[in-house]
Parts: structure tokens; sequence; C-alpha cells
């Protein structure tokens, strides 16, 4: 049986498959509320087959929002919205899904990425940012404020309120994002964060407020239900966040109920210098997998599917995230299933379209 088509359990979620939809933004939300291209974009990698997907970086709060068009979860609208975009996809079909849980701190207040993507002036509808310390991603940027008591307070409570929200909406798991330069990866990296207080500083410091948050959304979010966290296991760049700082929080978030890492890289510093080959970020997620014992997720330019059987079958991971390439191909897995001789779940709307020589590829 191929690996890549084994089942996955993570508490009382079981995943059909190993193929995972990584988290995507669309930019396409109306004061954080899901559209109706939610509703077809989701409705569409929904029927991929694929055993998980997960939505993409969705605002805690207003302010964390990368930028205007950013999915939200943080009152009672936003909530309402999304549960009702998520309840006409399942309607149609059983595949579970999951949400990611998102502060974009320094790297908020942006313009959409076909509009450039840089920051937008407080006249041009941008809005003041917050970050660990008052260092900007770009030195073009306004400064972002550093969260004081307070602000730590209210972040720390979004998360969680946002956690609960999740899990009336209905999802099947919830992601916290600590990747990519966004709120959380700049307080774990010592090259955005400068604080001397007991967030900033030592490793076991720069920590504490991300551990923090994952423990208010563990506890909001039911017990029966994973929780996952995104990291980027290194900055690529001299002197910042790397993997063996990741192993330490990985194994930190264990001890705390973490179910699965998703391993990333990259995204905290303009001097990154990023390696690009397929499976470029496999390196980390092996090593995470093996001095920390989690189920580890890898993603990265794994575009084959015989290129995302081989990590299984090695140990280098447990389940492959697959984005750009699902947008590429929404029916990805049901050609890896063909290439591997699996089977994968179809709409019974679909089943017609089943190649003559393949009868046994639709469950």
């Amino acid at each position: 049986m191929s690996a890549l088509f084994t089942p996955l359990a993570l508490r009382s979620l079981t995943l059909d498959n190993r193929i995972i939809i990584a988290p995507m933004c669309q930019y396409s939300a109306t004061d954080g509320r899901a559209s109706d291209w939610h509703l077809i974009h989701l409705g569409n990698l929904a029927l991929s087959g694929a055993g998980l997907l997960i939505l993409e970086a969705t605002a805690v709060e207003p302010a964390g929002r990368i930028s205007p068009g950013d999915l939200g979860i943080w009152d009672e609208e936003t909530e309402g919205v999304l549960a009702d975009v998520i309840a006409r996809v399942r309607a149609w079909s059983p595949m579970p899904l999951g949400v990611q849980l998102a502060h974009a701190g320094r790297k908020a207040s942006s313009a959409v990425p076909w509009k450039g993507g840089a920051q937008l002036s407080i006249e041009d509808g941008g809005w003041t940012t917050v970050s660990a310390s008052d260092v900007p991603f770009n030195p073009k940027d306004r400064a972002p404020l550093a969260l004081d008591a307070a602000g730590l307070d209210r972040v720390r409570a979004a998360f969680g309120a946002a956690a609960a929200r999740a899990a009336r909406a209905g999802f099947d798991m919830v992601e916290v994002h600590a990747a990519h330069g966004y709120l959380l990866h700049q307080f774990l990296s010592p090259l955005s964060n400068q604080r001397t207080d007991d967030y900033g500083g030592s490793l076991e410091n720069r920590m504490r407020f991300p551990l923090e948050v994952f423990d208010v959304v563990r506890a909001a979010f039911p017990d029966d239900k994973p929780v996952v966290v995104r990291i980027s296991a290194s900055d690529w760049v001299e002197g910042g966040w790397d993997v063996e700082q990741s192993v330490a929080f990985v194994n930190a978030l264990k001890a705390r109920g973490l179910d699965a890492i998703h391993v990333s890289s990259g995204g905290l510093h303009l001097d990154q210098k990023i390696p690009l080959s397929a499976g470029y970020q496999v390196p980390f997620a092996e090593r995470i997998k093996a001095e920390t014992g989690v189920p580890t997720i890898a993603v990265g330019l794994i575009t084959e599917p015989a290129f995302a059987e081989e990590l299984l079958v090695a140990g280098k991971a447990d389940a492959i995230g697959i984005a750009r390439g699902a947008l590429y191909d929404p029916r990805w897995p049901w050609h890896a299933a063909a290439a591997l001789g699996a089977s994968v779940h179809a709409a019974p709307q679909y089943l017609r379209c089943q190649p003559s020589g393949l009868r046994q590829l639709f469950k």
C-alpha cells in the first residue's frame, strides 16, 4: 500500500491519506468576512481527495491582518459568515477542514500582492502594526509598536477567543501560525525580538509568548480535536532562528499537547538566502521529527507523487503539505493516487470521469 495513502490519526481525527492542502492566503475577504470567492475556492479544493484542507491565515484581530483583504475570525459576524461557508462546503464534501489562526504583527497593513504588497500608509487604509520590538520588517516601513503587557494580554486572549470560534464554526483542527515572519515568529527570532523583559533575550524568554498563545488555543479548542503549529525552522540568516532552536520549541510544545508540527522556513528578514530546490525544507522536518517524535508535515517544492511517497517511506515526515501545487492542479491527489496505485474519495457527480484503465481509482 502507498504510504501517501495510508490513514493518519491525530486525536479523534483520522485523515484518509497524508496529503494536506496547506494554507494559502486569498486576500479576498471584506472586513474579515469570507466572500463568495472563499466558497468557490474552498469548495473546489474540498473535492480534491486530499486528507485535510487547512484554510488560509485567519486573523484573530483586525490589526493582525496582512492586508485589508485578509480573512478574520475575531467577532460574531466574521465567525458567522465563515461558519456558513464551511457548512456549505461540508454539504458536498466529507473532507476534514482546519483553520490557521494568525497575527501578522509588523508584516500587517500591507497591500494585496497583486497591488505590490508594500506597507499601506495610514491615509491609504493602513494601520499601526505591533511586534515583539519596534523593529520594522523593511527599513522603509513604519516602526511597529512593541507590545506592552496589556497588548500581550489582548493578543493572547484574541487567539483563545478565535480558537473557541473555530470550534463553534465546526473546524476539525486549528493550526497556530508561528512561521513566515509573522507575529509569533517575530517573538521567536533574535533578529526581530530585541526585548529586555521576560519575553526577550534567552531562547526560553523568546519562546514564552508563543507558548502562552499555544496554551490558550489548546485550552479553548475541544480536547478531542488536534492543535497543530506551523513554524519557520530557519530564518536563513546568520544569527537568526534556526533548526536547533526549532527542536527546542517543538519539544516545549509537545509537553503542552502539540499534535503535529508543520515545518516551513523563512519570511522573517529581507536578507534571507534560500537555496530553492525540490524538498529544500524537508531536512528541517526530518530532523525535528527524529529529535522530538512529533508527527511532522513537510512542505516545499514537493510536486511529484513519487517524491512525496519516497519521503514518507524514508520516515522523513508523516504527511506532505501541498499549496501552490494544489492551486495549479486541484486534482493533484487524484493524479497521485493514479500514479501510486491507490484510491481516493471522489464526489459521485465526478465518478464518470474515471479513466477506463483506472477502475479502482475512486472510492
